[in-house]
């Protein structure tokens, strides 16, 4: 059995989900049996995460076992955290305060298992809030003063669940462990879980169906099972050994949020969020392919500060880039001085830096394929139409 609950006490674990193991945190962090059981899902359901606590060890040593605790002490140490609290606050702002709207009271407690509440009202923000803080049950104060603020996030002990839930602790635990098995596998079993994150709304996205398709198979080849997740996944993270983003990727986007939780879980991510960072920015890679004397087409920074004396001096046709640019959107081509004045304003809205450079035509862009800092391929990519 490969799903592990882990409790102070099992007497206080009144609860029955199927395919589950209820042991005592003693028991886990002391019994052999457990130390070298491979690929369990610990759950820990302790009293408290206190530094140098049982439940801070459970989740501590569950790590160094290749286990994968939930909560991981990454979010141990979120949940310590009153800054974090304070950004999560202003970062579900509105979202808050439209779940908290019609309560009267100053103040609000709000019980999450599993990522679900009992009232379907709440349901967005309980899976929100799990999201960031991935723990299997979580209590959630809010206090009004002019608007509702997130102020405290703690655990809840087995033996606090109030009787009355009990039913729908075992249906959200049940659903949510229903969600982790994994496709038929084959005999031998993979050696790995590998995250594929994937969105099937995107117009443009960087693998269509049928390669994905044929990422999977490849990945089942080498070992791997793979599941398909989407935004909505992110506080299931630590379920997997690696994460593969196939979504146009930015800073200011949730796919950098999940590189770095991954990353910081200890997952294999591609994209890693160094090379997020980097690739997504033009003006990065333009001062790194200057410094290091790649040759590429001429190039400038361009900022208001020098629109005018580069109106003078630029060479027409150009081509204009937002810095995060993906896939020809944000590329424009200016043939003369009126043009360049008006789509550099109107980019410089919404960056103070963009990139204007050299026209040089051609039938094909060169990709070349990175992979733990080796080249690995480099093929010509011909733009579709």
């Amino acid at each position: 059995m490969n799903i592990l609950i882990v409790v102070d006490c099992p007497r206080d674990w009144k609860l029955h989900v199927q395919g589950v193991q209820v042991i005592s945190a003693r028991d886990y962090l002391r019994e052999i049996h457990y130390s070298g059981k491979r690929g369990a899902k610990v759950f820990n359901l302790c009293r408290s995460y206190r530094y140098q606590s049982t439940g801070y060890y459970v989740s501590l040593l569950a790590s160094a076992r290749g286990h994968r605790p939930l909560p991981s002490i990454n979010t141990i140490q979120d949940l310590k955290s009153q800054s974090m609290l304070r950004l999560v606050s202003d970062d579900l702002v509105e979202l808050i305060q439209k779940s908290m709207s019609p309560i009267k009271s100053k103040e609000f407690v709000l019980s999450i298992y599993f990522g679900r509440n009992l009232a379907r009202r709440y349901e967005h923000l309980s899976r929100q809030l799990f999201n960031l803080f991935p723990a299997p049950l979580l209590r959630a104060r809010f206090v009004r003063h002019r608007r509702w603020q997130l102020t405290r996030l703690a655990p809840i002990a087995a033996k606090e669940i109030p009787e009355a839930h009990h039913d729908f602790v075992v249906e959200a635990a049940s659903a949510y462990f229903a969600r982790r098995q994994r496709s038929k596998r084959r005999r031998s079993g993979p050696r790995y879980d590998l995250a594929i994150l994937h969105n099937p709304d995107e117009v443009t996205p960087p693998s269509n169906a049928r390669a994905l398709k044929r990422f999977a198979r490849a990945a089942a080849d080498v070992g791997f099972a793979v599941e398909f997740i989407t935004r909505d996944d992110y506080g299931r993270l630590a379920e997997f050994d690696a994460l593969f983003i196939r979504e146009t990727t930015n800073v200011n986007h949730y796919t950098f949020r999940f590189a770095q939780r991954a990353a910081a879980e200890g997952l294999v991510v591609v994209d890693d969020p160094d090379s997020i960072l980097r690739c997504t920015n033009k003006v990065y890679l333009a001062e790194l392919l200057a410094r290091h004397r790649v040759r590429a087409p001429r190039t400038t920074v361009v900022a208001r500060e020098n629109l005018s004396p580069l109106m003078r001096t630029i060479e027409l046709p150009c081509i204009l880039k937002q810095p995060d640019s993906a896939f020809s959107a944000g590329v424009i081509k200016v043939n003369d001085g009126q043009s360049f004045l008006r789509a550099a304003k109107r980019m410089l809205d919404r960056s103070d830096l963009i990139i204007a450079q050299e026209f040089l035509p051609t039938e094909f862009d060169w990709r070349v394929g990175v992979f733990n800092k080796k080249p690995i391929y480099v093929c010509r990519y011909y733009m579709a139409g």
